[in-house]
């Protein structure tokens, strides 16, 4: 006979309060509806400060400074596996966006951390309270942190995110993101629905971690880890009665056995089964030692039989004085074919004793040529050295300073010759502040030529490349994944570069860091400068006619003078960029940072600057005829003496914006002092219907006669 009894919680403190009633919604429909809450708070956690960063980082009015370093590695650390763009992101933000992204990364952290910590100690999470879920062991008890890190981390995050990262980056949708969230979600939902066996049905991340998801919102019964199945109204007076009534005697179960029950019944297996193992650890072990030391063996070898080559060879030259040219270009040639660094230096330094022997010199450029990028370091090293300056109070012979101007000239070809040589094989060299053209008044002048020569991935930081010409020359490429437009594309460094009159017509500059390089005078009349990064870099008087720069970003360039007809700039960054006397004659500039831009005596005739940030920018004495001003936002912008016939400035915000002197028609307008008589209207005249005038600043009689007759809004139009 069944006695009635009250079954009390040993563990009251790690259970919520219940109803006895069970949530009429299913288990798995909650379970699902509290993990979607979950990620949600996890992903908002994050995007609500980046929201916050980027909305402060298009603040004209903010101090800009650069990224923090911190954040620049995360990008990195981010973008390397994802295969985003290596420049993927702004460069200089906002003082407040650095706070505010910094916080972005934090707070998911500081999120998942204190939910973790609720499921190691109470079973639920904030979003599994919610939704009378709870997590327990077999004991009924709150999981620990261990068990919960074996759940999460381990089997929730780290084993579905690797395996979906293998999977999308060796499938054809590589790099696309989109396909690998969808792998992302595919198994995760396998992961969490389960395997049907062995019964019960749980997800994979539990049996990992020996763990139970169940109904919080009934006390914990035993009968609840051996049925995954869901609550139902016809299942609920029987439930309620195995809570409260429960027989004298149960009958045990029969124990499921389990793994290591049966290596205990099985001991020989066992056995034989760690002894194979052992041995092909073991043998594993040797063969990859004895792999291992055969390589680094046939290495030391091949590098004493090279440095043995290279002392014979040396003993030659040197032990006969008298030696012919052939005898010497034999030797020197088969250095070239030698791997090891003493054959490279002697020869670098060979090109510069030998400058007065022409036939001398061009066997030994030919043997640098021959060791291509190998040679680059100590080429490098005696150009820095033959192009610094003479030391304080020192002089040398007019017949020395020759010598040494004619080795640069020869140092300055052979690098020229790797370079042109090597074409798409040059990337990771370091070029960094070497002098790649003479100008020496006793020398004729001697620069750099690579026309439609693959120059990717190189180092050119600080180097002297004035007067060079790079025609049709690619400073990217793809990258060792043959895929453009992710990290390990080879992007080269120009930042600091002397590039004063280069030519880089048709050049592909994608990309490429240019901050603070010097661009003067320079041609790149077609050139691919799409997300550039040419930061404070001096464009002064250089012709960019039809050249690419979207989403190129030049804050605080110098562009003074500079020929931008028919370039494409939308949604260029040119924050601060000073742009007087600028020719940008069609040029497209929609959708692009132009705060505090200053185009004074510029002429934009036919630019188009639809929805364009010109914010406090100086477009005094302008000419914008038929420029396209639709929707831009020209907050105090200056328009004294500006030529504006033919402009489109609907929906254009010109709060506090200065149209002293303006002109919007370029016909005869009458000069009559009375508002009420109509000026004649030209046929060039800006549309600005609907535009609202009111707080514009410095508008004289006859400007606000013309707005009135043309519909547009003042509160002096009758």
């Amino acid at each position: 006979m069944a006695t009635p009894i009250v079954r009390r919680n040993s563990n009251q403190s790690n259970q919520p309060s219940t109803t006895g009633k069970p949530n009429l919604l299913p288990l798995k429909t909650r379970r699902f509806a509290a993990w979607a809450v979950e990620f949600t708070l996890l992903v908002v956690s994050g995007l609500v400060p980046f929201g916050i960063g980027v909305y402060a980082n298009s603040n004209s009015d903010v101090h800009r400074v650069p990224l923090h370093p911190a954040l620049v590695a995360t990008e990195k650390a981010i973008a390397y596996p994802l295969a985003l763009p290596v420049s993927y992101g702004t460069r200089n933000v906002a003082w407040v966006t650095n706070f505010f992204w910094s916080l972005a990364i934090l707070a998911p952290l500081g999120v998942s951390g204190w939910q973790l910590y609720l499921l190691a100690t109470t079973g639920s999470t904030t979003p599994k309270r919610w939704f009378g879920i709870r997590v327990v062991n077999k004991q009924g008890m709150a999981p620990g942190i261990l068990a919960v890190g074996q759940r999460e981390l381990i089997g929730r995050w780290t084993v579905p995110i690797t395996l979906t990262y293998i999977l999308w980056r060796s499938s054809f949708a590589f790099p696309n993101l989109g396909v690998f969230m969808a792998i992302t979600a595919a198994i995760w939902l396998v992961d969490g629905t389960g395997l049907p066996k062995p019964k019960p049905r749980r997800a994979w991340h539990d049996r990992l971690a020996g763990t139970y998801t169940i109904d919080g919102t009934l006390p914990f019964t035993p009968e609840q880890l051996s049925s995954q199945n869901q609550w139902t109204d016809a299942d609920e007076e029987e439930a309620i009665a195995s809570i409260v009534i429960t027989p004298e005697s149960q009958p045990e179960s029969s124990p499921k056995t389990s793994i290591w029950q049966r290596l205990q019944q099985y001991p020989s297996l066992t056995l034989i089964g760690a002894a194979i193992a052992s041995i092909t650890l073991v043998l594993g072990a040797l063969i990859s030692v004895q792999i291992y030391t055969q390589i680094q063996q046939n290495r030391r070898a091949d590098q004493q039989r090279n440095s043995q080559q290279f002392v014979s060879l040396l003993q030659k030259l040197n032990s006969k004085p008298r030696a012919s040219n052939e005898e010497k270009r034999n030797a020197i040639l088969a250095m070239g074919t030698l791997d090891t660094p003493q054959a490279n230096q002697f020869l670098v330094d060979l090109l510069v004793k030998e400058a007065n022997n022409p036939q001398l010199s061009n066997t030994i450029a030919q043997a640098l040529v021959n060791l291509g990028l190998k040679a680059i370091p100590d080429l490098k090293r005696a150009n820095q050295s033959l192009s610094s300056p003479s030391e304080t109070g020192k002089k040398i012979s007019a017949q020395k300073q020759k010598l040494k101007q004619q080795g640069l000239q020869l140092n300055i070809q052979v690098i020229n010759k790797i370079l042109a040589v090597h074409s798409g094989n040059t990337y990771n060299a370091n070029l960094s502040r070497v002098q790649l053209v003479t100008n020496s008044p006793k020398t004729p002048s001697l620069k750099l030529i690579l026309d439609k020569v693959d120059v990717w991935g190189i180092n050119f930081k600080y180097a002297n490349l004035n007067q060079a010409s790079f025609k049709g020359s690619r400073f990217r490429g793809a990258g060792k994944d043959g895929r453009w437009d992710t990290y390990d594309d080879w992007i080269a460094d120009l930042s600091g570069a002397q590039m004063q009159r280069a030519d880089l017509t048709d050049a592909n500059l994608s990309r490429v860091l240019m901050v603070k390089t010097n661009l003067s005078r320079a041609t790149l009349n077609r050139a691919n400068l799409l997300n550039a990064r040419m930061v404070n870099a001096n464009l002064s008087s250089s012709q960019l006619v039809g050249a690419n720069l979207r989403g190129a970003v030049l804050e605080n360039a110098s562009l003074t003078g500079a020929d931008l007809g028919d370039a494409k700039l939308n949604e260029a960054d040119l924050y601060g960029a000073s742009l007087g006397r600028v020719i940008a004659i069609g040029t497209q500039l929609s959708h692009a940072n132009l705060t505090n831009t200053n185009w004074q005596a510029a002429d934009l005739s036919g630019a188009d600057l639809h929805r364009a940030n010109l914010r406090n920018a100086n477009l005094s004495a302008t000419l914008l005829k038929g420029a396209n001003l639709g929707h831009a936002n020209l907050e105090n912008a200056k328009f004294r003496n500006a030529d504006l016939s033919l402009a489109d400035l609907r929906g254009a915000n010109l709060t506090g914006a200065d149209f002293q002197g303006a002109i919007l028609s370029s016909g005869k307008s009458n000069r009559a002092d009375k508002f009420i008589q109509t000026p004649t209207v030209g046929a060039e005249s800006a549309v600005v219907q609907g535009v609202d005038f009111t707080q514009v600043k410095n508008l004289d009689i006859r400007q606000i006669a013309y707005i009135c007759t043309q519909g547009a809004l003042h509160p002096r139009c009758p």
